[in-house]
């Protein structure tokens, strides 16, 4: 087993996506690489059954990076991988069984991780945005990814609960950049009929829009901002 990283959890984010410094301009989006945590666990091909799942229970981890050489990710296992032995420890998988699930049951006399990875690895790069992970692990069906850097070694992991963290972020600082990145481009010319309130998240402009082909423009930008939870408009009061 392989401990990566130190104890120090890098997911942090220092407020919860600071986006906005003190004096209003706008830092770059977050990454991958800034929630991520630097605390990672794996393992290596020749790990037994039992380890890997001696070190699942022990780290409180649903899967496992496999590493291989300096740190190159050559693939994961995951509690899925591990489950075919026990499903059929008791009986032969039926024909129908053999023919839809071959890689599944290739798994039941495994009993290294090499034989038991999936693999390639799905992984995910530590510049990667936040909406990148979100959508490789809604299309890939896992709650972890592990992270590489530009030589493809592992650095971190990044699970579906450090990808939430963004929308801790405090509505005045959503504010404060919906105003900067959408309403001044938008409305240009120092306007002030168009304000912008942010509650728990959901961004509500307010005032008076003229042209109301920048509307849905608005309310595009406006998602694009981190911890934005949903857009609405209330243009009926003064902004």
């Amino acid at each position: 087993m392989n401990n990566t990283g130190n104890m120090d959890n890098a997911g942090s984010m220092d407020g919860a996506g600071s986006t906005d410094g003190a004096d209003g301009t706008s830092h770059a989006p977050h990454t991958v690489g800034d929630v991520m945590s630097q605390t990672v666990v794996s393992i290596g091909r020749d790990a037994p059954f039992k380890q890997i799942v001696v070190t699942m229970e022990q780290w409180k981890v649903s899967a496992l990076p496999v590493l291989e050489g300096e740190g190159r990710v050559v693939g994961v296992v995951s509690e899925a991988d591990l489950l075919p032995k026990e499903e059929f420890r008791d009986g032969d998988p039926s024909r129908m069984e053999q023919l839809r699930r071959p890689e599944e049951l290739a798994r039941v006399g495994a009993v290294t991780a090499g034989e038991l990875m999936t693999s390639p690895a799905v992984c995910v790069h530590a510049r990667a945005t936040l909406a990148e992970a979100a959508r490789i692990m809604a299309r890939r069906r896992v709650k972890r990814l592990p992270v590489t850097d530009a030589d493809g070694l592992l650095v971190g992991v990044v699970s579906r609960g450090d990808l939430l963290k963004v929308f801790l972020r405090p509505d005045e600082d959503i504010a404060r950049q919906v105003r900067r990145e959408v309403v001044e481009p938008l409305f240009p010319g120092g306007d002030r009929s168009v304000g912008v309130r942010v509650a728990d998240g959901v961004v509500t402009f307010t005032g008076e829009i003229r042209n109301t082909a920048l509307v849905p423009v608005a309310a595009r930008m406006a998602r694009s901002v981190e911890g934005v939870v949903d857009v609405g408009f209330d243009l009926g009061r003064s902004a």
